[in-house]
């Protein structure tokens, strides 16, 4: 009887904080409605960007000229996930923060040649810092979750439930857009999906 009410009370606290942490978990918005570009803007090459069974499905143009698909809305600080998967190709990609000098890597470093997702990319100053262990975290054939949370100039950077960054711009401004990257001169493909964002 006593083995029986300790269990009971174990699986009452367990429901508790299972709770407690669900209240604290982010309550997020769609950005990507699944259907069509609804509050979105491509750069260039709109026909790279096609919306096909609720997924966002990225291909190089032959042309190759690369694009840049930005929210209509602007945003300040944010927490902001999605979940990508890498296909064919050099898949060189990214999320902006704000402006095109604040991008955390997606796949290959077109100047590094090498794996950089989850590490911030600065104009003129390269990767500042590394995200850490990519390597285990990363699953490069398969879907994989991505969140970045933007206050004031800081970047946390988190893949597939682990931290792996966090980082201090000094370029990044107040205010702007987020978007997502299709990188010039490179053969490549990329799928997002469960586009969500958080005002903070």
């Amino acid at each position: 009887m006593k083995f029986s009410s300790l269990l009971i009370s174990l699986f009452l606290t367990f429901l508790f904080l299972d709770a407690e942490a669900q209240k604290n978990e982010p309550s997020f918005k769609k950005l990507f409605n699944g259907k069509n570009l609804k509050g979105w803007i491509a750069s260039a090459e709109k026909d790279s960007w096609q919306v096909v069974d609720g997924i966002l499905d990225v291909k190089s143009s032959p042309e190759r000229k690369g694009s840049i698909l930005w929210t209509e809305r602007i945003f300040t600080d944010f927490i902001f996930q999605t979940d990508f998967k890498m296909g064919d190709g050099v898949v060189d990609s990214g999320v902006f923060l704000k402006s095109e000098a604040n991008q955390i890597q997606i796949g290959i470093s077109g100047s590094l040649k090498m794996d950089k997702t989850g590490s911030p990319y600065m104009p003129g100053k390269g990767y500042p810092v590394t995200a850490a262990n990519i390597p285990d975290i990363l699953k490069p054939n398969d879907w994989n979750t991505m969140r970045i949370k933007c206050e004031g100039k800081n970047f946390t950077v988190w893949l597939n439930g682990i931290e792996v960054l966090q980082y201090l711009s000094d370029t990044i401004p107040n205010e702007g857009q987020i978007g997502l990257q299709l990188h010039p001169k490179n053969e490549m493909a990329i799928q997002f999906r469960n586009i969500l964002i958080q005002d903070i």
